[in-house]
C-alpha cells in the first residue's frame, strides 16, 4: 500500500533535495557557442560516481567555539554540490525502490522480541542527545590537552550533527510522514539514522575507511533499531542515511579542496526583450 507518498510530497522529496543541492545560480547570456552541460559528461558521471579517498581535512589553527560557528556556516554555505546531490539522488531512487516492502517489513518485525530485544539499546545510543554529549567531551579533551588533532574531530562531529539535525528536521515538516506506531507525522526522514551516519562520515574523513568500519556498523544498527520500535519505516531510514553521509561529507570538505579559496558574488541588470532581469552570479577562486 502506497501510504502517504502518493498524498503528500514524499515521492518528490528526495528528487527536489538532490535538485537543491545541484543548483547553480544563472548566469548571464553569451555570444559564446554552447557547450554540452557538465552533468551530461562522461567525465562528470565518473567523478561523482567513483570518487576517490579524500585525504584527511588539515587541522585549523583554531578550534575554538568561535572557529566552529565559523566553519558551521560555512558548511550549510557549501552544502550545494554536485558530489552532494548525487548522493541525495541515490538515496532517494533507494528510498523509492524499498517504500513498496515499507508495510511488509514493518509487520515483519513488529512484536518480534527477539528483534526488540537486540535493537533496543540503539534507540537511547543513536539518539542526538548522545551523539552531542559524546562528540562534545571528545572536543573537550582535545581543547583541555590541548590535542588540536583531537579537538578537531570533536568540532567537525558536532558540525555533522548540527548540519544532519538541520536538514532532518526540514524535510520532517516539509513532508509529514505518519510513523508506523501513528504517534506523529514527522516519520519521513530518520533522525537516528542521519545522525548517527554523519558521525560515522566525519570519523572516516579523520581516520580513514579502516577505522571507520566500527563506526558504519553502529550507524547501520542504530538505524535498524528504529524499525522494530514502529517509529520509521524502511524508507525512512534508508534516506536518513543519504542525509547523514552528506552532512558528514560536507563538513570540512570545502577547507580540504582548497584551504585558501574565496567566493565573490555579484547583481546586475541585464537587458532582456521586453524589459530588464537581474543577474546573479557566484564566483569559486
Amino acid at each position: 500500500m502506497w501510504r502517504l507518498l502518493t498524498v503528500r510530497p514524499l515521492g518528490w522529496a528526495p528528487v527536489l533535495f538532490a535538485a537543491a543541492l545541484y543548483a547553480q545560480p544563472a548566469f548571464a547570456q553569451s555570444d559564446a557557442t554552447p557547450e554540452t552541460p557538465e552533468f551530461l559528461t562522461a567525465a562528470w558521471y565518473d567523478a561523482v560516481t567513483q570518487p576517490s579517498p579524500a585525504p584527511a581535512p588539515p587541522t585549523p589553527r583554531h578550534t575554538g567555539v568561535r572557529a566552529m560557528i565559523k566553519g558551521l556556516g560555512q558548511d550549510f554555505k557549501h552544502l550545494p554540490s554536485k558530489e552532494n546531490a548525487f548522493w541525495a539522488a541515490a538515496g532517494g531512487a533507494l528510498a523509492l525502490a524499498v517504500h513498496p516492502l515499507d508495510d511488509n517489513v514493518a509487520e515483519q518485525v513488529t512484536g518480534n522480541s527477539a528483534a526488540d530485544t537486540f535493537f533496543k539499546p540503539g534507540q537511547v545510543i543513536g539518539s542526538t542527545w548522545v551523539l552531542l554529549g559524546s562528540s562534545a567531551v571528545t572536543y573537550t579533551v582535545g581543547r583541555v590537552k590541548d590535542a588540536p588533532k583531537v579537538s578537531h574531530l570533536g568540532m567537525d562531529l558536532l558540525r555533522a550533527i548540527a548540519v544532519s539535525t538541520t536538514i532532518t528536521q526540514v524535510l520532517k515538516v516539509s513532508t509529514q510522514r505518519l510513523r508506523p506506531d501513528g504517534s506523529t507525522h514527522n516519520s519521513f526522514p530518520s533522525g537516528h539514522a542521519s545522525d548517527t551516519f554523519a558521525v560515522a562520515t566525519a570519523l572516516e574523513r579523520h581516520l580513514g575507511w579502516k577505522y571507520s568500519i566500527p563506526g558504519y556498523m553502529f550507524a547501520s544498527y542504530v538505524a535498524a533499531s528504529r524499525l522494530p520500535a514502529q517509529r520509521h519505516w524502511l524508507s525512512d531510514v534508508v534516506f536518513g542515511a543519504s542525509v547523514g553521509i552528506i552532512s558528514g561529507r560536507t563538513v570540512g570538505s570545502h577547507e580540504r579542496e582548497n584551504p585558501t579559496s574565496t567566493t565573490t558574488a555579484s547583481l546586475s541588470p541585464m537587458s532582456v526583450p521586453g524589459g530588464m532581469a537581474l543577474v546573479y552570479s557566484r564566483q569559486w577562486r
